[in-house]
């Protein structure tokens, strides 16, 4: 009797400890761990159904399991600063713990591990996007001339003009994207904004924060960065605006501007068919009626 009793708790137990896999997505990065013998995997597919049974089980037990990305080159950067031997499955299990606490993960829901895949690397660009444009707008420094913080200005008027964008749109679902050239690549955010039935926006502060920064990013820097508001509403169609950083400020683009941008194959130059029922609509000036944060010096 004792013994069952304590299975009984163990079992309850179990269920209350959440759980990290850290997850070889990509063929090359399971192909780099085959070369550590504690590493008893030797077929992608074969490691990726795996996995899935193991997280149906551990759902099925009423376990909460969250999935991480796992990057064999970060893995030896950890393993070599922590002085941890590589080639030990303790060792990934640590590295793991530290992805959990620290860096893109996903909960398993009971979807298919093919769909989860794609909103984890999706998940994991976000936060790196994030975390670059964090340290680039650390960097901007001061005002040589009063002193100001150029990052923090930048960020405040990044605010102000995303407000007034929303403002200007009118009702209906919003979906603002940025993009500001960066090395070695673009930086790109989106923020999706949604109206409940008393007509109040309803936003994810997580997106806020990481569309605000790449914001900021195009206006402390002053690179030629861009900003797109697509406006739904039901039964009206979609309306496009959108505008372009000059000088780290934000300039509304015309319709037929809008409409060349939309219509136009960005790796080809080609033209491509407008959409149907969308109109690409004159931008207005959101940088008349912002101050807030704007440094001329």
């Amino acid at each position: 009797m004792a013994h069952t009793e304590h299975d009984t708790m163990r079992r309850a137990l179990r269920r209350e400890v959440a759980g990290t896999i850290g997850l070889l997505a990509d063929e090359e990065d399971f192909a780099a761990m085959r070369r550590y013998r504690s590493f008893h995997f030797d077929d992608h597919e074969t490691y990726l159904q795996q996995v899935e049974n193991l997280l149906r089980t551990l759902a099925a037990q009423g376990g909460h399991t969250t999935i991480a990305l796992f990057d064999p080159e970060e893995y030896e950067e950890y393993c070599a600063d922590t002085g941890l031997d590589p080639d030990a499955a303790t060792s990934r299990t640590r590295f793991t713990a530290e992805l959990a606490s620290g860096g893109a993960t996903l909960p398993y829901e009971g979807q298919p591990l093919a769909d989860l895949v794609p909103d984890l690397v999706d998940e994991a660009v976000r936060q790196a996007t994030w975390e670059y444009a964090a340290v680039v707008l650390a960097r901007t420094g001061t005002c040589a001339t009063c002193g100001e913080d150029l990052g923090r200005a930048a960020f405040t008027r990044a605010s102000a003009l995303i407000a007034r964008a929303l403002a200007t749109s009118g009702p209906g679902a919003r979906h603002l994207v940025c993009s500001v050239p960066c090395d070695p690549e673009t930086l790109l955010a989106a923020l999706h904004v949604e109206t409940d039935a008393d007509g109040r926006a309803r936003v994810d502060d997580t997106e806020a924060l990481e569309f605000t920064t790449v914001l900021a990013v195009g206006i402390a820097t002053r690179r030629a960065a861009g900003m797109v508001l697509r406006t739904t509403t039901p039964g009206d169609g979609d309306r496009v605006h959108g505008w372009r950083m000059t000088e780290g400020r934000l300039e509304p683009l015309t319709a037929a501007e809008v409409f060349d941008a939309y219509c136009t194959d960005a790796l080809s130059g080609d033209l491509v068919s407008p959409e149907s029922g969308v109109d690409y609509c004159a931008a207005p000036d959101l940088e008349s009626d912002v101050t807030e944060g704007e440094h001329r010096h």
